[in-house]
């Protein structure tokens, strides 16, 4: 039986990264230090495949023990958020998961010379993507662009550079993967998220989704929207990304290569906006909406290219958007309901 060590594992990602992997039959190792949600309760906590460590990442020699008895590791751990999150957090988030990589990387080193480690498989952003002019972004144009100018964007990057470097000189086998906008069930307002007011709602995580879905339940209307709704997304299910991080891991065609990991389909805001106003209101209420100052870093197009994952791994994402929120909407229903959201 194969082994897997997965960085970040109690997080939105990370979680259904686990479920793909136990349902494969791998035997999994999850470490976490609940620094995001505090202690979250996971379906597979039980599993007799899966084993948790309460620990940080950071802790080099800790790892370092975890990955040399693996196959893989899967670096998913880092300080991540909403867009307030991480214009709230710009030195904290760039300075946290430097040290959270380099740690990860030490460890992984020492582990594929003296351990079983076989290779690193590492879970980066469209973000890389932020300062891009033209579209759809294709696997290479982060290297042809300028560099991103959110900390966030640029630490993601920074993430795909340790990966590379640690082949060069190391030849430490790695493959990076880039979701694009992750929606699912299970993602709760990180701790130390800070207040952000839309209208008369508080946004849950500044997440499109989750914050357009609970504001339509608690019956904000009209319904504000950051920014004139123009922006483009593509909106990708987490058991779809999970899959396609499982497939880029094992994959040998996949060593020392990177993916976009994303739906092909592109939705505004706008369009999504509506979308789940008349999933909720199937009266044929009428959507009226206002337009709230836009962040900073609001990237107005998030448009990846996704046949090379396709043509070299097999992945394709499936589920429609309108399937993600018939998931989504009785989920953050039933958090709105509970007092946690």
């Amino acid at each position: 039986m194969e082994r897997v060590l997965v960085t970040g594992s109690a997080g939105f990602i990370g979680g259904y990264v686990v479920e793909e992997l136990l349902s494969k039959g791998y035997e999994v190792t999850g470490i976490d230090n609940y620094s995001k949600y505090g202690k979250v309760v996971k379906s597979y906590d039980t599993h007799p495949n899966y084993h948790f460590v309460e620990a940080d990442v950071r802790d080099t020699k800790l790892m370092t023990e975890l990955s040399s008895n693996v196959d893989h590791l899967i670096a998913g751990a880092a300080m991540i958020g909403g867009i307030s999150y991480f214009h709230t957090f710009a030195y904290d988030l760039l300075a946290t998961n430097e040290r959270i990589i380099a740690s990860t990387c030490d460890a992984a080193i020492k582990a594929h010379k003296d351990g079983r480690l076989r290779k690193v498989t590492y879970l980066s952003s469209s973000m890389v993507f932020e300062s891009a002019t033209t579209w759809p972004s294709f696997e290479g144009q982060q290297l042809e662009i300028a560099p991103p100018l959110s900390s966030y964007g640029f630490q993601k990057l920074a993430v795909e550079y340790f990966a590379k470097a640690a082949y060069d000189q190391y030849g430490l086998p790695y493959t990076i993967c880039r979701p694009f906008n992750c929606v699912g069930i299970g993602e709760s307002r990180a701790l130390s998220d800070v207040e952000v007011q839309s209208g008369n709602v508080t946004l849950a995580m500044s997440h499109v989704v989750p914050d357009l879905v609970q504001k339509v339940l608690k019956g904000q209307d009209p319904l504000h929207i950051l920014g004139n709704g123009s922006q483009i997304r593509h909106y990708t299910y987490g058991v779809d990304l999970a899959r396609g991080i499982v497939l880029a891991m094992e994959s040998k065609n996949a060593i020392n290569d990177d993916f976009n990991l994303s739906t092909d389909q592109s939705t505004t805001v706008l369009e999504l906006s509506r979308l789940i106003w008349n999933k909720i209101h199937k009266d044929n209420t009428p959507l009226r909406y206002v337009e709230d100052e836009p962040f900073q870093y609001d990237v107005q197009r998030r448009i990846p290219a996704v046949d090379k994952a396709e043509k070299i791994l097999g992945f394709r994402a499936t589920t429609s958007l309108e399937e993600m929120l018939d998931v989504v909407i009785p989920w953050i229903a039933d958090a709105v309901a509970n007092g946690t959201i």
